[in-house]
């Protein structure tokens, strides 16, 4: 199944169930890409 199609059916299914995905902050972004940060 290609990623996008993917993505399209989770959105899809979220919704249905009134739940949805939040974007990354920019701040959450950095520490994701980062291996100095965490644990």
């Amino acid at each position: 199944l290609p990623e996008a199609l993917d993505r399209e059916v989770a959105r899809l299914k979220l919704d249905s169930m009134g739940a949805g995905l939040e974007q990354l902050t920019e701040e959450q972004i950095n520490y994701l890409a980062s291996w100095q940060e965490g644990t």
